[in-house]
């Protein structure tokens, strides 16, 4: 299985913090699943730094990704074109472009913002207890 970690998801797993549920923390911690951390992740956590809504220090979770074995996905004109054919349910570029990024990869994006399962992608909630197939309503849990 190939997951894709928002943002907070991959912060929520270094920090070990309780808002990341034991499924989530399962398929992440399983070898047998990739687990793929974008750059665009990278890119928003070094802006927040920068005009200081976090706290961070991008070279330790650089060498944290690292030493997970978490996969790092750059941006591709692939996720580009796919960002392009998304609907617009919210207006946070980040997870736009994650939601792409994890289609165009064919990955389970796992994330607890509550308007990703309006996107056509298989999902995890950060709190959840199941991966949920592409258009799934909230609280759903796959068969």
């Amino acid at each position: 299985m190939r997951l894709l970690l928002d943002t907070h998801a991959l912060l929520w797993w270094l920090l070990a913090d309780p808002r990341l549920g034991r499924a989530a923390q399962d398929l992440i911690a399983d070898p047998a699943n990739d687990v793929l951390v974008s750059v665009a992740s990278l890119w928003e956590i070094q802006v927040k730094v920068r005009v200081g809504k976090l706290k961070a220090d991008l070279g330790a979770i650089l060498d944290a990704v690292r030493d997970q074995g978490f996969d790092l996905v750059g941006i591709t004109p692939a996720h580009l074109l796919g960002l392009g054919d998304l609907p617009r349910h919210h207006g946070d570029p980040w997870d736009h472009l994650l939601i792409a990024q994890a289609k165009a990869e064919g990955a389970i994006f796992v994330s607890e913002d509550r308007s990703v399962p309006a996107y056509p992608i298989a999902f995890m909630s950060c709190s959840g207890s199941a991966p949920k197939p592409p258009g799934s309503p909230p609280g759903s849990e796959e068969a």
